[in-house]
């Protein structure tokens, strides 16, 4: 069972003053896959456990980090009685094991940003949700999208309700984070869900660096 702890507030910076354009432009990339890159921001191994309100105010993105686009609504979540790693099975149960999961959306012309972090007791247990993500996901066709340094990542398409989705999978310390782009197949734009990630990314890391 969740617990709903607040709405976050959508008027202040967080833990990051990056910003995101809504279409940036788009490079010459190809494949996904792991980064190799350095982080100047704050360690992608982390330790930390993101299990309070604020840790998720300072990781997810806020509308100072997201000019151009319009917030919606954003929450952060606690599990009462997290399911044991050991008693999850399946993997499109991936995120079983969570103690806790946040989410921030935001809209632009005809296209909706949506992030989603999960969080879980230890490093071991993420790994193992991003191993099961992936396995559960790879049926699905993959997305061009480059890889986020410093980080496991991986996208692929995916209609649900609908809707088109691009789904950008990011795996770093003790989290899973998600950037989905949902609209129009044709909006979907791999070089703005990297774009997003960008932003993304460093503050979940400044959020596990904090004390």
């Amino acid at each position: 069972m969740l617990v709903t702890l607040a709405v976050l507030s959508t008027g202040c910076g967080g833990a990051g003053s990056d910003t995101a354009t809504p279409k940036p432009a788009s490079g010459n990339s190809a494949g996904t896959g792991s980064g190799s890159a350095g982080s100047a921001v704050g360690k992608a191994d982390f330790d930390t456990v993101f299990k309070t309100e604020e840790k998720f105010k300072q990781a997810l993105p806020d509308p100072a980090s997201m000019a151009g686009w319009r917030p919606q609504n954003a929450s952060a979540n606690i599990e009462e009685a997290p399911g044991a790693g050991e008693s999850c099975g399946a993997d499109a149960d991936w995120y079983c094991a969570r103690i806790a999961r946040g989410e921030a959306n935001f809209e632009a012309v005809g296209e909706e940003a949506h992030f989603d972090m999960t969080a879980f007791a230890d490093k071991k247990a993420a790994q193992e949700a991003c191993r099961k993500e992936a396995n559960w996901s790879a049926k699905y066709t993959k997305a061009q999208v480059p890889p986020v340094p410093g980080t496991e990542s991986h996208a692929y398409y995916r209609n649900v309700g609908g809707l088109d989705g691009l789904f950008l999978i990011v795996c770093l310390g003790t989290v899973v984070a998600e950037v989905t782009l949902e609209g129009e197949g044709s909006s979907l734009d791999p070089a703005t869900a990297h774009s997003l990630a960008q932003v993304f990314v460093p503050r979940i890391q400044r959020a596990a660096a904090a004390s």
